[in-house]
């Protein structure tokens, strides 16, 4: 038998291909096992292709994905993941309890105690029928099923958008608690930006359907800067700025100019310099898409350095 992986998901120029255009083009990183990972983009970006690709929902045009060293295509990657879908596809005429039975009878790991204490936390009657259930208690059942079968990998797209903010908060706490307790690894899709600072440690960013910044939480941050000062040349936004740093976005205001920057040296003293928040650097990098490609050492595919390049 093989070793086991250290890398839960890797891609390598994995791209989607409709009649209208590519929803993903070139797309490689890798993510190590073991990590919370948020994967984010706008509408359209190329998200929910990229995890129907991990699922086998969706066959690929170009390129492979691997997960845990094995081939998606291999039928041994199934009992290894478990993916929530945005719509939460449960049975409608059964109830809960016939639907953690559904789960228990086709996976050889799962574990029902954990599945039925995600149920009871929620308040949710065994006895129900799944159509019956508000799409909050649909969630905390599909979560059952998900956390149950005691995956490597929980493949999760926008899994907690009709949920109230006590509910995120203690299913976010459970995610955290699976991560360090069992090694599970997460690659969860989410428009929800502070709530991901909390919760994840590394970042895969998509948009217009391309790989933009892929990386742990601790080192892409970081080599962002919030600056602000007084405007001048032509943009308004000064040449030092530009020549010696990469802008990601600027804006100017009257005599004022900000930007959010990777340093690529030090910085002149007439300006402020501020370390922005996740959020910050993510809607930065979310409205400049043209802006450099960003992906650290662990996530590149190719082993090399550090990548910045143009888009």
């Amino acid at each position: 038998m093989s070793e086991p992986s250290s890398w839960a998901v890797e891609a390598r120029g994995l791209g989607k291909k409709y009649r209208r255009g590519w929803a993903l083009q070139d797309c490689s990183f890798r993510l190590p096992a073991g990590h919370i990972c948020a994967l984010v983009g706008p509408n359209g970006a190329g998200k929910s292709t990229f995890l129907g690709t991990a699922t086998r929902l969706v066959q690929p045009t170009t390129g492979s994905l691997e997960l845990f060293g094995v081939p998606v295509a291999d039928p041994a990657v199934l009992e290894r993941f478990a993916f929530l879908a945005q719509d939460k596809p449960l049975y409608p005429r059964f109830t809960v309890a016939e639907t953690l039975r559904l789960g228990r009878e086709l996976n050889p790991r799962w574990d029902q105690a954990l599945a039925e204490r995600i149920v009871r936390s929620g308040n949710v009657p065994f006895t129900a029928r799944i159509g019956t259930l508000s799409g909050g208690q649909r969630t905390r059942v599909a979560f059952a099923l998900a956390f149950g079968k005691r995956p490597e990998l929980l493949l999760l797209d926008e899994p907690m958008s009709d949920l109230d903010p006590l509910a995120r908060h203690e299913l976010s706490g459970l995610l955290m608690a699976e991560a360090a307790e069992h090694g599970t690894t997460v690659l969860m899709s989410s428009h929800m930006l502070s709530e991901m600072e909390d919760m994840c440690d590394y970042l895969v960013v998509l948009a217009e359907g391309r790989l933009r910044m892929a990386g742990q939480t601790e080192e892409l941050v970081p080599a962002h800067m919030l600056v602000t000062g007084v405007a001048s040349g032509d943009s308004g936004v000064p040449d030092e700025l530009l020549r010696q740093h990469t802008v990601v976005e600027s804006r100017v205001s009257g005599r004022q100019f900000s930007a959010l920057i990777r340093p690529g040296g030090p910085l002149s003293d007439s300006w402020e310099a501020l370390v922005p928040s996740m959020e910050e650097v993510l809607l930065a990098c979310l409205r400049s898409p043209e802006a450099p490609v960003l992906i650290t050492d662990e996530a590149r595919i190719d082993g090399a350095g550090t990548r910045e390049a143009a888009a």
